[in-house]
């Protein structure tokens, strides 16, 4: 597919989901265009295949209104557990609205009316979105594959692979190269125009299936294990700031209580092919 007659202003691009995103609208053929608030971050962003840098804030819409000229889609995703991480978001809708962008994809979090504020923080945009003029597809990915990246050291050099809730709790996952897949094919088509999709993959493992992939991938025994969430945070590479570590600590809670279940009939149905596995994951980090 070739789409290099559109721009497309990706939020996040020097970071994780955002970088994944910019990296497969390249390769794709779209014009990344990096909203940055800094120099040092538009390198960054350019290292994953962005071949414009505008820069700006979520918190200052004027700026935003600059990065968005000439602009034809938005790929918006909101700063992690960002205390005005819905102001931000719906300020984007507006500006982008105002600078008559046709396209604007959300990437949101499974259940967004599950209580959690990271989740709760999404709505606004939502709504914002779902009552523009803007043509939109929302997206619901859950817990991404990647958030395992800080604790995998761990587990290579310790033999254990621990979470601070129980062993038995299922919690719904996807590899967010697949979401970044149906980014592009939210751009490059209108066939995902309006809607709002669940991104799962196949599997809900619980920890001791976790442990088990872990094993086969790293031709070792992994045991599965349970720690306090104070040990468990302690250990991730790099450390959270505190305030995310507090947020954190919330969501690990509603795990341990309710789970966070999901469905992979949407994300495979759109992909056209199984969704990445975990084992695959694990595959590749052992390298």
């Amino acid at each position: 597919m070739v789409d290099g007659r559109k721009v497309i202003l990706v939020v996040g691009a020097n970071g994780r989901s955002g970088g994944m995103v910019a990296r497969y609208l390249a390769r794709n053929g779209f014009t990344v265009r990096a909203l940055s608030r800094s120099e040092s971050a538009g390198a960054k962003a350019r290292a994953n295949g962005a071949s414009e840098v505008a820069m700006g804030d979520l918190r200052d819409p004027a700026s935003l209104d600059a990065a968005l000229q000439g602009v034809d889609g938005v790929f918006h995703v909101g700063p992690p557990f960002a205390f005005d991480e819905a102001q931000m978001g719906v300020s984007m809708v507006r500006s982008a609205e105002r600078a008559g962008v046709r396209k604007f994809v959300f990437s949101a979090a499974i259940h967004p009316a599950n209580g959690l504020s990271n989740h709760a923080s999404k709505l606004p945009v939502i709504e914002a979105v779902t009552r523009s003029r803007m043509d939109f597809t929302i997206l619901y990915p859950a817990t991404y594959y990647q958030n395992l990246d800080a604790s995998w050291g761990n587990v290579v050099t310790s033999g254990v692979f621990v979470e601070p809730f129980p062993g038995d709790v299922r919690i719904a996952r996807v590899d967010y190269r697949d979401v970044a897949q149906v980014v592009v094919e939210a751009f490059h088509s209108d066939r995902l125009a309006y809607g709002s999709f669940e991104l799962c993959a196949d599997e809900m493992p619980d920890r001791p299936e976790i442990a088990a992939l872990m094993s086969e991938a790293l031709g070792h025994t992994i045991i599965a294990a349970e720690v306090r969430f104070e040990a468990w945070a302690a250990a991730l590479q790099p450390s959270p700031p505190p305030d995310l570590f507090k947020q954190l600590e919330i969501v690990y809670r509603s795990y341990a209580q309710f789970g966070s279940p999901g469905n992979s009939l949407v994300l495979r149905s759109i992909l056209g092919r199984k969704p990445r596995t975990l084992g695959e994951y694990f595959r590749e980090l052992a390298g």
